[in-house]
This record gives C-alpha cells, structure tokens and sequence, in this order.
C-alpha cells in the first residue's frame, strides 16, 4: 500500500519536484537566482515556449505531432510587422498575427485529416513552406516596428504585471479549462486514448484534429505578437528551433507522445524547468553550445524516469488485483 502511495505522488509531482531541485540547485550555484527581478526574467523568457507548448499539448494528447510551430511564429510574425509598417493599424496587425498562425494551423489540420498525412511528415511539410514564405516576405531581412504602441505586448505592463506573463496566464487557465470542463476536452483525450473507438462512439475525431491544430497555429500567433513586439522588429530566422522546446515541454510534463494522457498544468511546470535550466546556465557563464547537450540529458532523463514510474505503477496495480482474486 505504502509503495502504492509513493508511486501515486512522485508520478503526479514528479514534475513539480524536479522544478524545484533545479531551483534550489541554482540558488547555491548563483546567489542573483532568487531574485525577484531574476524570477521575472524567467517568467517573461519562457512565456513565448510555454504559449507555444501549450498549443502543442492539444496536438500530442491527440497523438499528433506539430513541427511547424517555429515557423508559424516566424510568418505571423513576419506579416504582422509589415502590416503596422504599412496600416499603421494595431488592431488589424495583430488580427493579422493571429488569423496567419490560425490559417497554417488549418492547413496541418486539412492535410493530415483528409489527405491522410501522418501528422510528423504533414508539419514538417509546413513547417519548411512557412520558413520560406517567411524569407520570401522579408527578402531575408528584418522589419523594423517603429510603433511604441505594438512594443506594449512584449514590453508592457498591466496591474504591475508584464503583458506576456499575463497572456501567459490567459492562456493556460482558458487551456485548463478546455480540457478539464468541456466535451471538446473530453474528445480530445479520447482521440489520443484510442482513435478507433471514439470513432464508433460517434465523435467526429477529423473536426477534432483540425481545431486542435488551429489552436496550436493560433498559439503560434500569440506567442509570435510577443516576440516581434519585444524585438520590435520581425526576424526572418525567428522560432527556429522553438518547436523543440515546445515539444521538449511537453514531455517533460507529463504528456505521452502516445496520446490521451497529460495535462496543460505538467506542460507550464516543463516549460518552467527549461527556462529555469536556460537561465541558470546563463548566470554562472556556462558555454551555450553545451546548454543543448544538458536540455537534452534532462530530456532523456525525465523520460526514462516517467517510464520507470508508470512500469512500478502499472506492477502494483496487477499485484493488488492477483491478491483480490486470491481473497475472493
């Protein structure tokens, strides 16, 4: 019963427990990590991966894959930057920002629902015409953001709180939500747990994929709006690279890249242990080629210990149910 207990609390907190070793590891490692204005920095790092991650729960608990978040970014980005240089129109460049990232979602969703593309081959597709449309728009080259009004996404501050920190927090209590309270939610999960019955349940699994892929495009558009605002400008080689760390997040808390099973809490908590790593290594001068073997070793490593525990569950739960049977 005890050893039941103990396996019950380390899978569900596994993620929270590990988040806070590594904080307390860093606080002895550099005494300006428990900082308030550090914490902060943190937070305001990882939003734009943890925004983006939280698109790519909805895609991995249905079992997908999404490669093209990056280059979303990248395009939505892009787009929007040249719509304030050219409308000097806040509202209309962020609708734009959104609607580009939403659109490029619909389009994965399409190709993998009626074209029957696997979802790893359909993103990786759209992930390299999104770069180039990215290129092409900007000819290579950066567009500037002259509009202090864009800059208030990624630089501003409402109630004392930085504007991409509470987009942040928008996103993930909208994110809970869904998928806590609501039957699109529950469709979700289903998908992911086991596609072939929920078809015969009657659920429309199509319609699911290609709103679960418009909401990781959308996403894409969020956490675009807060990087070109806080750059204030549009880099062409914007996101590359982030649909790992997206993915990376995931993992790391909790979701199974099986489908059906995780939560968009765990995603925040993985997000969180990735910033927290990223600036750590940052503050004590660690080379930054070598930051990408240590995230992948804590990749690696969380993998295998969330394998460990759900073995050790899934023993114990048979061996309760043998001694059930014996008493019976």
């Amino acid at each position: 019963m005890w050893d039941k207990i103990k396996v019950d609390i380390m899978t569900k907190y596994r993620t929270i427990l590990v988040l806070i070793f590594i904080c307390i590891v860093a606080s002895q490692l550099s005494p300006v990590f428990l900082t308030m204005s550090n914490f902060t920095n943190v937070i305001r790092q990882t939003s734009i991966t943890a925004i983006l991650a939280a698109g790519m729960t909805f895609v991995i608990l249905t079992g997908g894959i999404d490669l093209s978040v990056g280059s979303v970014l990248a395009v939505s980005g892009a787009i929007g930057a040249g719509v304030t240089a050219g409308t000097s129109s806040i509202l209309l460049a962020v609708l734009s920002i959104l609607l580009i990232g939403s659109i490029f979602g619909l389009f994965n969703g399409v190709l993998i629902t009626r074209f029957d593309m696997p979802p790893f081959i359909a993103s990786l597709a759209v992930m390299v015409i999104a770069r180039g449309v990215t290129l092409v728009y900007t000819n290579g080259y950066p567009i500037a953001i002259r509009s202090k009004e864009f800059r208030f996404f990624g630089r501003g501050e409402m109630f004392g709180i930085y504007v991409p920190i509470l987009i942040l927090i928008i996103t993930y209590l909208i994110g809970i939500y869904i998928l806590k309270n609501t039957k699109f939610g529950r469709y979700v999960f289903s998908t992911g747990g086991n596609e072939e019955a929920t078809v015969l349940s009657g659920i429309n699994v199509k319609k699911v994929k290609i709103i679960v892929y418009m909401i990781s495009g959308f996403l894409a558009g969020v956490a675009a709006l807060i990087l070109t605002a806080r750059l204030s400008s549009a880099q062409p080689t914007a996101g590359e690279g982030m649909e790992l760390d997206a993915i990376a997040a995931v993992i790391l808390g909790g979701t199974s890249l099986n489908g059906g099973l995780g939560t968009i809490s765990g995603t925040l908590v993985g997000a969180l242990i990735l910033g927290v790593l990223n600036n750590i290594l940052n503050l004590v001068n660690v080379n930054p080629f070598y930051q990408y073997i240590v995230k992948g070793l804590v990749i690696i490593i969380a993998v295998i210990t969330d394998s460990k525990f759900k073995s050790m569950s899934f023993k114990i739960t048979n061996k309760e149910r043998r001694i059930k049977q014996n008493s019976h």
